[in-house]
């Protein structure tokens, strides 16, 4: 899958309509895909039921809770994942965040969100999510993230770099993941592995 063009600046604009399109992909994204858990089944219906507030439950503005994109990143050889240690709550975490007005799809904004927070150019992605989950945080003083998840190569011989939300970003063994750790993020490396290996996205022998 060709990489995102990332330009312009973010804004976060009061119209929730500006979602829109955002919305129609990720209702669409969600209602085709295979859970791969019955606890990410659990999570994919409770964010089917947010999403029919329409585009605002894209949006941060949205208090009951949004949807969130990330990655779990893995190395050209798949031996190694990125997490980052986050600058505000201090665990170790995969990749990710809010979407922005600049996403058209669920996949952009995962992919703009891992290529920002790692500094790497070159990154895939594997356009079928691999979990979803959904958990309590302190946005607009208290809310939920709809977080959908999805895998990403890098490229071989990448090079991270720190963005400003991180503390330190680093590669570690998918069994042996640093603490302390966010709560989710262990749960992502089985499937990661697994869709990277049935995907375009082959990992190098």
């Amino acid at each position: 899958m060709p990489d995102t063009v990332i330009t312009g600046p973010t804004a976060h604009p009061t119209d929730p309509e500006t979602y829109a399109p955002l919305h129609a992909d990720a209702t669409a994204l969600l209602e085709g895909w295979q859970p791969t858990s019955p606890e990410a089944a659990n999570a994919r219906e409770r964010t089917l039921t947010l999403l029919d507030a329409g585009p605002i439950a894209m949006s941060r503005q949205h208090r009951p809770g949004h949807i969130t994109a990330s990655t779990l990143v893995l190395d050209a050889t798949g031996t190694r994942v990125l997490l980052c240690l986050h600058a505000k709550f201090g665990r170790w975490v995969q990749l990710g965040g809010h979407c922005e007005p600049v996403d058209q799809t669920l996949v952009a904004a995962a992919l703009r969100e891992a290529t920002e927070e790692s500094g790497i150019a070159g990154l895939r992605i594997d356009p079928v999510p691999i979990d979803i989950d959904v958990h309590e945080v302190l946005c607009q003083g208290g809310s939920r993230h709809y977080d959908v998840r999805f895998a990403v190569l890098a490229p071989p011989g990448a090079v991270e770099q720190v963005s400003d939300e991180a503390e330190e970003l680093g590669w570690f063994p998918p069994d042996r993941l640093p603490e302390p750790l966010a709560g989710g993020t262990a749960q992502l490396v089985t499937p990661a592995l697994a869709a990277l290996r049935r995907s375009p996205l082959r990992l190098a022998p």
